[in-house]
């Protein structure tokens, strides 16, 4: 994510080689008139530009017309389309014969116009010839609903360089919650909205005084690049700040962030397993007895495939046999269970396998008579789990620890998952998301919110199969509303994630797509042109649509003002000549002794 793949604008509109800023005060601009040649109607209609007036994809435009026993009537619009041709040519060939003087023709530009807003709503098609300008500042505000938005969150700037909003009402859950962002890995930039999003949302004002305690919970499975969000982008220069001044946000990175990591394998002392940063990063785990007490094990089969397959019923009676007979030993989270000590997800899964082979203890086990192709299976299914589980089932670290992963420390949360495999970062979404889940419903109040980021959504709840990550999502998308738990969920193909869930999100937001992809019935709530857009969309550019607003909106959101990567936190000339900096310190872990 580098600065040149962000939009940097000065909020100035070139129109016929002059600067006119938009929305200035004076007289409106006069750019051409409603089309007679095209059928104008009260949702759509199209204007014959002026000579030396040019508009472009995305500017607000407003035609006027007195109706009849109504007065006088607004109609407000966005440009979706723009052509430029010759009148009088009727072959390919004449624009040679056309250039060269030897036939006469008029060069004509056109552009098509999407209604947005009728004021008042008396829906009558603009009358052709009718004179159609440029919106000022208070007739854009009017046609894209900002002046109705008493809540508003800036989202970036639009192509005439003003500010494009958000209505809180709609991400709160008061109307509306969830967000679904779409688009190509790696040039998408969908982590990076998201954060801004978050950002934009607490430093915009529309907290009030619930501010200090809303919370996000963001889950990190690319690289350590989001370990950095309270640490200044030394590469924010002075035009990416004046972007920030326009949209009312203060240019600096997130103020409370904690980070958390799961421990380094094998290591002993369960240090973070995290290289670039050292300082406000604790290690989480789940002990053994966690695991047995909380009925954990289904977790380790979140796979949609593991839905499917035939042992899914003994997965919850094995776990309720652990939350029964397995007991506390010491103060490192290990468990006794008849008579046999785990200290180690290992040990537990080399007990699970003895009994459950054992055709004396198997019934005990699975509380009926079960086939051994079944116990054969889901023994495979739990042995293949030991390596990927063991960093993060412990049994053999100092019980007192603080191992849990908390919202409460800090207003952004950080789950660190780059460095487990697949299967394991499965776990752990599951059982936090879990955990807040209920932590939630227990507490009755949807105040103060919580905002869960997470990315790789179609592999955590992909639209075909079940899992238990996938029914936590679920309910989170259809009674997290309610409950102020607000998901901010991005996938490369919205086509492969549950359709429940992303009907739930009120704003949607595409960054680019891929051509196929795009043509998906998905995709719908882009217009086609916006679709075909979307595939060669640069970086640090969006289109989000929120129901007010019949058009997405082309959103340009500024460069983060917080370090993305570790070479934007710390420049080269000011790293540390310390020869062990990069090692835990004494404020990041507990010693073992």
């Amino acid at each position: 994510m580098g600065v040149e793949g962000f939009v940097t604008v000065n909020g100035m509109a070139s129109v016929d080689g002059a600067a006119v800023a938009s929305g200035a005060s004076g007289a409106a601009e006069s750019v051409g008139r409603v089309l007679g040649t095209q059928a104008a109607s009260p949702l759509s209609f199209w204007i014959g530009l002026e000579p030396g007036k040019v508009v472009q994809l995305d500017d607000v435009v407003v035609t006027r017309r007195e109706v009849p026993g109504h007065g006088p009537l607004v109609v407000a619009g966005v440009v979706t389309a723009v052509e430029a041709r010759h009148e009088g040519a009727a072959y390919d060939s004449d624009v040679f014969l056309i250039a060269e003087g030897a036939l006469p023709a008029a060069v004509i530009e056109v552009a098509e116009v999407r209604v947005t807003r009728v004021e008042p709503e008396v829906f009558v098609p603009p009358l052709p010839g009718a004179r159609v300008y440029l919106a000022g500042a208070g007739d854009r505000d009017q046609a894209l609903y900002f002046d109705v938005m008493d809540r508003r969150v800036p989202l970036g700037v639009g192509r005439d360089g003003q500010p494009l909003y958000v209505n809180f009402d709609f991400l709160d859950g008061t109307r509306g919650a969830h967000v679904s962002i779409s688009g190509v890995s790696g040039v998408a930039t969908k982590t990076s909205f998201a954060t801004f999003l978050l950002y934009s949302i607490f430093n915009s004002g529309v907290l009030g005084g619930e501010a200090a305690n809303t919370k996000a919970l963001i889950f990190s499975v690319k690289g350590e690049d989001l370990l950095f969000l309270d640490q200044d982008n030394i590469r924010l220069d002075a035009a990416a700040k004046s972007v920030y001044g326009r949209l009312g946000l203060p240019a600096r990175p997130f103020g409370s962030v904690h980070v958390f990591a799961p421990p380094r394998p094998g290591d002993p002392n369960g240090v973070p397993h995290v290289s670039a940063r050292t300082h406000g990063v604790s290690a989480f785990y789940w002990t053994l007895v966690e695991f047995c007490q909380d009925e954990l094990l289904r977790f380790a089969f979140a796979d949609a495939d593991d839905e499917r397959a035939g042992y899914s019923l003994l997965v919850g009676q094995v776990a309720a046999r652990l939350k029964a007979w397995a007991e506390p030993v010491g103060d490192g989270g290990a468990v006794m269970i008849q008579g046999t000590s785990c200290r180690t997800f290992s040990d537990l899964v080399e007990l699970l396998s003895d009994q459950l082979q054992d055709e004396g203890s198997r019934q005990q086990w699975t509380g009926a008579q079960t086939p051994l192709g079944t116990v054969n299976a889901f023994l495979r299914r739990l042995r293949s789990a030991v390596r990927a589980l063991s960093p993060i089932i412990r049994g053999d670290l100092p019980f007192y620890r603080n191992h849990s992963v908390s919202t409460s420390s800090a207003q952004v949360t950080i789950v660190d998952l780059h460095n487990l495999p697949e299967r394991a970062q499965r776990f752990v979404v599951g059982v936090v998301l879990r955990g807040e889940f209920h932590r939630k419903e227990s507490s009755g109040t949807a105040k103060p919110l919580l905002f869960v980021v997470l990315d790789e959504l179609n592999k955590y709840a992909p639209r075909e199969g079940d899992s238990p990550i996938k029914e936590i999502l679920l309910d989170v998308a259809e009674r997290g509303r309610s409950l102020g738990v607000i998901l901010i969920g991005a996938q490369q193909t919205a086509s492969e994630v549950e359709r429940r869930i992303v009907a739930n999100s009120a704003v949607r937001v595409a960054g680019r797509l891929d051509t196929a992809e795009a043509a998906r019935s998905e995709y719908g709530w882009l217009p086609p042109a916006v679709r075909d857009r979307a595939t060669i969309a640069r970086p640090g550019t969006m289109f989000v649509a929120q129901p007010e607003i019949p058009v997405p909106l082309a959103v340009a959101f500024p460069f983060p003002a917080w370090a993305t990567r570790p070479s934007e936190a710390l420049a080269p000339a000011e790293a540390s000549a310390d020869p062990f900096q990069g090692l835990p310190g004494v404020e990041d872990d507990i010693p073992p002794f």
